[in-house]
């Protein structure tokens, strides 16, 4: 990860943050439950949301060690118990059937593996366990705009740290094997918010 990327993160997403993303985080994050496992934490933007009513105790990954850094002054200040460890989504330093809920936000287009990243989710999480995703994903309508950001992709992800801006991330949910339960569009389809249940 670049030293820049996670200095200007936070900045440069605030005005995206205050537009949208932060109601659609609190609605992604109030249905977390019981023991849950955030992948790709980054600067702990969701820690605030966890509701400690319904929430015990919240596992993070966050490979970057500048984002971690961030991620813990956050992590003090919310109202539920949040460890955070340097790992990756491909390889989950976790147990079988270890967390009733995982979430991960726009993070599955950064992770080089992430086939790989949603069956290690699918291991760590119970049966019948939550998966709630809030990711952007590839434009199909008009198909114009989904060739753009293939053309685009090359360039974004040396400039943000691996991102890309083309990924299908509701085709990867359900070859996962993933159950999608429900799903919503934002942003003319840009931004995709994915609830499914791991049936195993």
């Amino acid at each position: 990860m670049g030293k820049w990327f996670p200095v200007v993160y936070d900045c440069v997403m605030e005005p995206l943050e205050k537009r949208f993303i932060r109601d659609i985080r609190k609605q992604l994050i109030g249905k977390a439950e019981g023991n849950v496992l955030e992948i790709g934490s980054g600067t702990g933007a969701n820690f605030h949301y966890y509701d400690h009513e319904l929430v015990e105790h919240v596992m993070t990954i966050e490979p970057s060690q500048r984002m971690r850094e961030q991620a813990l002054q956050k992590a003090k200040r919310a109202s539920v118990p949040i460890e955070i460890l340097p790992a990756k989504g491909e390889d989950l330093p976790f147990s079988d059937n270890m967390f009733d809920t995982v979430v991960g936000t726009l993070v599955l287009c950064t992770i080089a593996d992430p086939m790989r990243a949603l069956g290690e989710i699918r291991r760590v999480c119970k049966p019948g366990g939550k998966v709630l995703l809030f990711e952007h994903v590839r434009l199909n309508d008009p198909p114009m705009l989904g060739k753009i950001q293939d053309w685009l992709t090359p360039v974004w992800k040396r400039l943000c740290d691996g991102c890309h801006l083309n990924r299908n991330t509701l085709e990867m949910a359900k070859q996962s094997g993933l159950e999608i339960i429900d799903t919503e569009a934002y942003h003319n389809q840009l931004f995709l918010f994915i609830e499914a249940l791991n049936r195993k």
